[in-house]
């Protein structure tokens, strides 16, 4: 009998990527079959917030994960971490960071961790907002004074005829000394250990397996890039996928733990974080002994 193991993530380059061995069956799972479903992060989050199960897994901003810690645990691989660069505050004319916490930002959703982050660098900021491909053509029509930019729009802006004002993963690794974890990847607890721990090593695998494969994996990838030219493209796809992706490392579940934990003590977040990550099995599917638990098939 073959189950069923839904997974959702955004339609974005970086996730394509890191999900091209599982969604074009180049990485299965013997008597699993995963679906797919592509969706923006806001509503991604929205939904696991609902709680009913909709996906068994599902790429979250790591702001959401507080949220839904009671239904879900984080998967050590698939996180987007930032390392010394992330979420932006860009405006049509250049101004100083002290001006900026003056003006009303357009921000990609309230459980977005760009927006957690923006909040602990400027509490009093006054936010409103508005659909993350829609910040950049809304500040260049004067709609918003500023906008807080994630995804590809880290690449563009300048293009666009933006100025940035602050990259807010520069601001956290220079007061924290860590990276930025933005999103990672979480699984419903009602799987159950062993199918948990399958589903980890599959998703783990389907991450090595496209950075094994980097050129046909970023073409993959690639019609999921909104218009970025190649090049970009895979700059994009290298900034957030990559030996990090693989697992947080210790210095990542830190992170994590010091967001969450800041989170709540300036009242962003209401509950206090149990951060909880699955245990694993580090070891490539072809290094672990017995019957591998998910499997390459490479065409010939």
């Amino acid at each position: 009998m073959i189950r069923e193991i839904t997974v959702a993530h955004s339609p974005d380059s970086d996730d394509a990527f890191m999900f091209y061995g599982l969604a074009t069956n180049k990485v299965a799972v013997r008597g699993l079959k995963f679906v797919h479903t592509l969706c923006d992060i806001q509503t991604l989050n929205q939904r696991a917030l609902k709680g009913d199960g909709q996906y068994d897994v599902t790429a979250i901003s790591m702001h959401a994960y507080p949220y839904v810690q009671d239904k879900y645990a984080l998967l050590p691989t698939g996180g987007s971490v930032g390392e010394g660069y992330g979420p932006m505050v860009v405006a049509r004319r250049s101004c100083d960071v002290n001006s900026v916490k003056k003006l009303r930002i357009a921000v990609p959703g309230t459980l977005t961790t760009a927006y957690l982050v923006l909040k602990l660098f400027a509490p009093e900021i006054e936010t409103v907002v508005v659909p993350f491909d829609q910040i950049i053509p809304q500040v260049l029509e004067g709609k918003h004074e500023a906008g807080l930019i994630i995804h590809e729009g880290q690449l563009t802006f300048s293009k666009a005829g933006l100025f940035r004002v602050i990259d807010l993963g520069k601001w956290w690794q220079d007061t924290q000394h860590l990276p930025l974890p933005l999103g990672g990847n979480v699984i419903r607890r009602e799987l159950g250990p062993e199918l948990i721990a399958t589903v980890a090593g599959a998703v783990r695998d389907s991450i090595q397996y496209a950075l094994d494969h980097r050129e046909e994996a970023l073409e993959y990838a690639l019609q999921f890039a909104r218009d970025l030219e190649p090049q970009l493209a895979d700059k994009f796809v290298g900034m957030y996928v990559n030996e990090r992706t693989l697992d947080f490392g210790d210095d990542g579940r830190q992170a994590v733990c010091r967001l969450l934990e800041l989170g709540h003590k300036a009242g962003i977040i209401p509950r206090p974080s149990n951060v909880d990550f699955v245990a694993s099995d580090k070891k490539p599917a072809r290094d672990r002994g017995g019957v591998p638990r998910s499997s390459f098939h490479v065409p010939r």
